[in-house]
């Protein structure tokens, strides 16, 4: 198939800036997988939408504020994400004017204090314009969290701010190492998860640190040219055992994200036909075609066009019947992307 059969033309105005002034008031719109049908209601009234039975996946993984400024030995400045830590403590790293950062350059880091953080040096060019950074020190996590900024996408037109250190997270963030937020995850609030579990509905937890592979568009002509990066997941015994056990009674799973479904569907194995605990690195990309062995039903935004995203659940839920439902989102002015309004693929 080709790239452009997943475009679509939104307003701008539609791009959702800031996060709805309150947690949890978004607008849902739900979607018949099977007939394309959809029906406008509230993220508030998600809960009613749920299986009694049903099991509902969260990714836990926590944003990390990688977004930092490094200065070079000339004072300019260069923006870095620092996207994963390989054993030897040195990062993947993700830059800005990248061409001109080469091997050999070395940048200074501050803290929130401006004193010296920490010295690095480019070690390693790849073949995807990353690079690989050796810091002088071994970075904690405190560093990040005291001088890092949020990394907003770079459809958020303007600099993060004191709230997205609490809205670009979910409720429920609890392992650091993500570089973009579950961001299905993020119209949860604590009444909407009491009401899930007042039904009697178990939440079980995985986690997936998203990285390049979840946001990195598509520049090819065909999908099948694109190649996801790796990132790293992680699923409990306790939730591998739990989510087993509900499909062995027929029961649905309900994942809260595409990050979520990345998960579960690569840590399903075929042979066994189970979901198998453990760690493990994905680059499962979910085209039209592919046969999901876990999940039956999935809450997710509205994507951006031409995107890996888009084509999940294109293939969740048919090209044809998401399109019409975003036809209408569009025109029913919904917001769309990260701090947007939700869609219910039931």
């Amino acid at each position: 198939m080709l790239v452009k059969d997943f475009s679509f033309d939104l307003p701008e105005e539609l791009i959702a800036q800031v996060p709805a002034k309150v947690r949890g008031e978004d607008r849902l719109l739900v979607i018949n997988k099977n007939t394309g049908e959809y029906k406008d209601t509230d993220m508030k009234d998600f809960p009613s939408f749920l299986d009694n039975d049903c099991l509902l996946i969260v990714n836990n993984s926590k944003v990390r504020k990688a977004r930092v400024f490094g200065i070079t030995e000339n004072n300019g400045t260069v923006e870095f994400l620092f996207l994963s830590e390989r054993e030897d403590h040195c990062w993947l790293v993700m830059t800005n004017k990248a061409k001109k950062q080469r091997v050999g350059k070395s940048y200074t880091f501050f803290d929130h204090k401006n004193n010296i953080a920490f010295h690095a040096t480019i070690i390693e060019s790849c073949s995807d314009g990353l690079k690989y950074l050796k810091p002088d020190i071994v970075i904690d996590e405190t560093f990040f969290i005291e001088s890092g900024h949020v990394p907003l996408p770079p459809y958020i037109k303007r600099e993060d701010d004191f709230q997205d250190e609490t809205r670009y997270q979910t409720i429920y963030a609890d392992k650091a190492g993500s570089v973009a937020s579950p961001t299905a995850g993020l119209h949860f609030t604590p009444e909407i998860m009491n009401k899930i579990k007042e039904k009697g509905i178990k939440i079980v937890s995985v986690t997936l640190h998203v990285g390049m592979g979840t946001f990195i568009p598509m520049r090819g002509v065909n999908i099948e040219d694109h190649h996801m990066h790796y990132e790293s997941y992680f699923v409990s015994e306790e939730a591998a055992s739990i989510i087993n056990d509900y499909r062995k009674r027929g029961k649905k799973i309900v994942a809260t994200g595409t990050t979520s479904v990345r998960t579960l569907e690569s840590a399903y194995n075929l042979k066994t036909d189970k979901v198998e605990p453990g760690y493990a690195k994905t680059n499962l990309f979910i085209s039209p075609g592919y046969k999901f062995n876990v999940v039956n039903q999935l809450l997710t935004n509205f994507h951006t066009p031409e995107s890996t995203l888009l084509v999940l659940v294109s293939s969740f839920a048919g090209r044809e019947n998401i399109m019409r439902a975003y036809k209408h989102a569009i025109e029913d002015k919904y917001r769309f992307f990260s701090y947007g309004d939700a869609t219910f693929l039931m």
